[in-house]
Parts: C-alpha cells; sequence; structure tokens
C-alpha cells in the first residue's frame, strides 16, 4: 500500500509520533480513557511498525492548505483478512460532513487496488449513518449483518 498519497484537498501520510497531540484528542472523543502524550506517541510508534511489516495501516488524514492533521483512514485485519482488508477511518468531529472521510477513503480503495487485491470490506455499526453513506458513495454494498456485544455490525464490502 502506498504510505504517501494525495488527492485534491488531502494528503494522506504513515502516522507517526508527532501524531501524539491529534490523536490524544481522537481518543477523548470516543470517550475513551486519554492517554498521555508520551502514550499516543508509544501507541504511534508500534502503529507504525506494525504498517511497515505488514503493508497495511493507518494513514494521516492531513488537509494541504492548511497543513494540519485531521484524522485517520486506515487498512486493517480487523474483522477481516490480510488478503481481503478492512478500510477504516476516523475524525476529529469538527472536520465531520466536509466530504473529508469520503475523499481520504476513496483514495485508499484506489492504493488498496494497485496493491492488486480484489476485494476491500468494512464493518460499521448499524448506528452510524454517516459513515454507512461515506462507504455506499465509494461503492461498497452491504453483504450482511451480525450483533455482538456493541449491537447490530453492518458487513459491507466492495470488489476492486
Amino acid at each position: 500500500m502506498a504510505l504517501d498519497i494525495e488527492t485534491e484537498r488531502l494528503t494522506l501520510r504513515l502516522r507517526d509520533e508527532r501524531d501524539g497531540e491529534w490523536y490524544r484528542e481522537l481518543v477523548g472523543e470516543r470517550g475513551e480513557d486519554l492517554p498521555t502524550l508520551e502514550e499516543s506517541r508509544a501507541r504511534l510508534a508500534r502503529f507504525r511498525d506494525l504498517t511497515l511489516e505488514t503493508g497495511i495501516g493507518a494513514l494521516a488524514i492531513c488537509r494541504r492548505a492548511e497543513s494540519d492533521v485531521i484524522g485517520y483512514c486506515a487498512l486493517i485485519v480487523g474483522r477481516c483478512s490480510l488478503d481481503e482488508p478492512e478500510i477504516a477511518y476516523e475524525l476529529l468531529r469538527r472536520f465531520h460532513g466536509r466530504g473529508y472521510a469520503t475523499e481520504a477513503a476513496q483514495a485508499l480503495v484506489a492504493a488498496a487496488a494497485a496493491t492488486g487485491r480484489h476485494r476491500l470490506w468494512s464493518t460499521v455499526g448499524a448506528w452510524n449513518a454517516p459513515s454507512l453513506r461515506v462507504l455506499e458513495k465509494i461503492g461498497f454494498r452491504r453483504d450482511h449483518t451480525i450483533t455482538d456485544d456493541r449491537g447490530e455490525i453492518v458487513y459491507l464490502v466492495r470488489d476492486l
């Protein structure tokens, strides 16, 4: 997977220790225990190393004009496999509703296709209508649903 991707408005690049501040903010918005800056940097270093090892992982989403980081977009094993990974994305709340997730995810789908992969998956809580819309816009279709301890999970798939 390409680790540096440019779109009209965005640059996607490998996440690393310099992303500790915005990553802490993102974790806080999830309602999880807020890691220290040092813990955030250590997590991001592990994520970076795993990305380099497996060839897939999370890329920071940076707005080109503003040079700020607004979230991440990733290919992960998740509930799927290395050959048919899951696409995932998460933006800081103040950047929702501006098409950034769609633009970043579309770019990552193209990067996944360039690796020779034939299929991508995504799993999304049924309650998360905005994420479901993003995935439908970029060509994913609903495949099936399951229920786990967090509720209904929708599996979406896209053939490349």
